[in-house]
């Protein structure tokens, strides 16, 4: 099983002084905390991260640790998303009901199919995992997990929500990520122009070997009646396994399942 996380964009933020840049540097440091999953991350790599002293840094992490919004387990010292977090997260909202509409697709597309299913949404430049459904296949291939986080053109379904967007929307994204694309060779800013026109022509975003070695990832964006679309379908499998009848039907089960899931409510 392959698992991989994402940095952080770098956003611009408030001036010195402003009452609210604490807050802005804790939420960039969950959004940090949240791309490592069950992994953790350390002191040492969020103060580099977010360009924080160690004091500054530590004091934050404690705050988010004392209010149980992370947690830091004694044997690594590592940060970790937090119980109250996890409460939160299971309060209605709109997350709650695409995730009760669209995990009956996600995990018939991966029935189907045999490999690794998701359903991710866009948040500001980055795409969140809500739903992951195991395929049957003898392989299983795990890129990112549900909750962890990715910069927009980075894997089949944050390149499939990121190629929605109009171009200067596109273009707005790019610039912002840019920095954070320095963790992946194999992505930049016009290797990511070249994915957002592929998959226009397409329909479908790919991923191969660009985000982590031996991985194919396909991404098909869910159209919302107005503005670009939220939610994307994507699917993760292992090149072993990658064969072009099987591309092509991985997008006629994706097709199908996504049509499904468009159907009104009787």
């Amino acid at each position: 099983m392959v698992k991989t996380s994402s940095p952080t964009a770098t956003l611009p933020g408030p001036r010195a002084g402003d009452g609210t840049q604490v807050l802005r540097r804790a939420a960039a440091i969950l959004r940090s905390v949240a791309q490592a999953g069950a992994s953790g991350v350390s002191l040492a790599d969020l103060a580099r991260t977010h360009a924080l002293a160690r004091p500054t840094a530590h004091r934050i992490l404690q705050c988010l640790v004392a209010e149980t919004i992370l947690a830091q387990q004694e044997a690594d010292k590592r940060y970790r998303v937090g119980p109250l977090l996890h409460e939160l997260g299971m309060a209605p909202g709109a997350s709650a009901a695409e995730i009760a509409r669209w995990r009956p697709v996600v995990e018939a597309v991966a029935r189907r199919s045999g490999v690794t299913a998701y359903l991710m949404r866009r948040s500001g430049v980055e795409a969140v995992c809500l739903v992951k459904a195991d395929g049957h296949g003898p392989i299983r291939f795990v890129p990112v997990e549900v909750g962890q986080r990715r910069l927009l053109g980075v894997g089949a379904g944050a390149t499939a929500l990121l190629s929605a967007l109009a171009p200067d929307g596109v273009e707005e994204v790019i610039h912002a990520v840019e920095q954070g694309l320095r963790n992946y060779p194999r992505i930049n800013a016009d290797s990511l122009r070249e994915a957002v026109a592929l998959t226009r022509r397409s329909g479908f975003a790919m991923s191969q070997g660009t985000v982590a070695a031996q991985g194919f990832g396909m991404g098909l964006a869910i159209p919302e009646a107005r503005g670009a679309s939220q939610l994307a379908l994507s699917i993760a499998a292992h090149a072993s396994v990658v064969t072009e009848s099987s591309i092509a039907e991985w997008k006629k089960i994706m097709r199908e399942e996504l049509a499904e899931g468009l159907r009104p409510l009787p």
